[in-house]
């Protein structure tokens, strides 16, 4: 099963230059709390990003990287993949998340079942954007609000045309 995770400003902005534009430390606790002992599906320029912030991958999470570099290198255990498709299909039996960045959100947006946003009540004057959330796919399921930002959980209404 797939799902995908994202926290995305009023504008739909997730980042601007590489970096998430505002620090809820909450939404990393969701994020990390939703994600721990799953597999994490991201693009390079995201896994590159957790490299700079942690050190490392993610903790306690399978992690796979989706890239266009036939010659990218990764720690030990990360799963590197150049071909969509394919990840998919050997991820399929997997509880899998995608994790960013907009390109792979982008291409993935379509083929998964759940989404998982953190609404971020600001507009960013950022450079990298989600896809809209199109209500005749996705249902909004369950809600928490906080100051500032509100957890949604989004189940897909329509049926993913990739099975």
């Amino acid at each position: 099963m797939f799902s995908l995770i994202a926290a995305v400003a009023k504008n739909n902005c997730i980042g601007i230059k590489n970096k998430i534009p505002w620090n809820i430390p909450e939404d990393f606790q969701y994020f990390k709390t939703t994600t721990l002992g799953k597999t994490c599906l991201m693009g390079q320029t995201t896994f590159e990003s957790i490299i700079g912030y942690l050190g490392k991958p993610l903790p306690g999470r399978k992690t796979v990287v989706l890239t266009k570099d036939p010659n990218f290198k990764a720690p030990e255990g990360v799963r590197i993949y150049t071909d969509l498709d394919k990840a998919f299909n050997e991820l399929k039996d997997e509880d899998a998340f995608v994790c960013g960045g907009a390109s792979i959100y982008k291409q993935t947006i379509d083929r998964v079942d759940t989404l998982y946003i953190t609404h971020v009540d600001m507009e960013v004057d950022g450079d990298t954007f989600f896809p809209e959330i199109n209500p005749a796919i996705w249902q909004e399921v369950w809600r928490e609000e906080h100051e500032g930002f509100t957890f949604v959980k989004y189940l897909r209404v329509i049926p993913n045309p990739t099975g």
